[in-house]
């Protein structure tokens, strides 16, 4: 029993898992692996893949953590979860984008009709590149 433990580590450690997988991800492999009712070497081999496509998927900007972290917070899973961190990225983006015009236009002193048709082609031109 001793000897499949140090295995298992060796084998988390040699894949770089166990350096990237945050205790939620490990959890969650946990969880789905005793749903299956995995034990072992099977548990361990999916629990391992399971955690590295995790880590795989994690967020790498800041905007995506937050919204995979509001999707926890709203206890959202699967295709529910995939949808809101999409539209929450994508609209976190978009947000960005015209704080960035935004800002473009007050240094150009821009005000009124001027800086709406600033900010809305500003905006267009980021979202074209």
């Amino acid at each position: 029993m001793k000897s499949i433990a140090i295995l298992m580590t060796v084998f988390l450690f040699g894949m770089g898992v166990a350096h990237s997988a945050t205790p939620a991800a490990q959890q969650e492999c946990d969880a789905q692996a005793a749903a299956k009712k995995l034990a072992g070497a099977a548990k361990t081999s999916f629990v391992g893949k399971c955690v590295k496509d995790a880590a795989a998927a994690a967020p790498v900007n800041p905007k995506a953590a937050q919204c995979e972290k509001a999707a926890a917070d709203k206890k959202l899973a699967g295709a529910a979860k995939n949808s809101f961190i999409q539209k929450c990225v994508k609209t976190d983006a978009a947000a960005d984008k015209a704080a960035q015009c935004d800002k473009a236009a007050a240094d150009k002193k821009l005000a009124g009709a001027a800086k709406n048709s600033f900010v809305q082609k500003c905006v267009k031109d980021s979202a074209a590149k």
